[in-house]
């Protein structure tokens, strides 16, 4: 029989205890609820954030970190009524936030090299999901991490716009988010104009 750290998660690839497939398991239940029936913008994030205040779906949510600066690019305000009445609107849009490492990293923060290493190794089923699951009208990758994905997001024939800042990610998670939350809605407005 394999032992508990022998396992590796099919959402992250990293180590997985009983905790993190809980874990994983959990944060999906969450993101289901408010999945779009059309998907018209998925925000691609690096990462899922370790804390619950800061995943964008936590029941009864908190809206802190990652889930307030994604409210904010899509220009809705976490201060709706109640937060599922944000969510409720955020699904209303057509908006979906998903991450390419559904969970958060094991034991802190792992580095530069392997990040990249788990990003890229799971970059081809997450396109697998985004063209027979998800199928958005644009793709909108948010995190900074995402850089060196950029050019496999392109060629992976996703059926959908790939939304960037100039030639790379909208770095929502950078030192400055404000610059880049203003550039996103810009971009985003931009483009809903071009459809419509």
């Amino acid at each position: 029989m394999a032992d508990k750290t022998s396992l590796r998660c099919d959402g992250c690839g990293q180590p997985a205890s009983p905790e993190h497939i809980t874990r994983r398991l959990q944060l999906l239940e969450w993101a289901t609820r408010y999945r779009p029936v059309h998907i018209g913008t998925l925000f691609v994030s690096a990462v899922a954030p370790e804390s619950d205040s800061e995943f964008l779906y936590t029941p009864g949510g908190e809206f802190a970190g990652e889930a307030g600066i994604v409210l904010a690019a899509a220009g809705l305000s976490a201060n709706m009524g109640s937060p599922e009445a944000t969510l409720a609107e955020f699904q209303r849009h057509g908006f979906l936030l998903a991450h390419v490492l559904d969970c958060p990293f094991n034991a802190g923060v792992p580095d530069a090299a392997a990040i990249e290493g788990l990003l890229a190794a799971r970059i081809p089923a997450f396109t697998a999901r985004i063209r027979r699951s998800l199928r958005p009208k644009k793709l909108v990758p948010i995190s900074g991490l995402l850089k060196p994905m950029v050019q496999p997001l392109a060629k992976a024939d996703l059926r959908c716009d790939i939304l960037l800042d100039g030639d790379q990610p909208f770095a929502l998670d950078g030192d400055n988010p404000e610059d880049a939350i203003a550039r996103l809605r810009h971009a985003l407005t931009v483009s809903s104009v071009a459809i419509g």
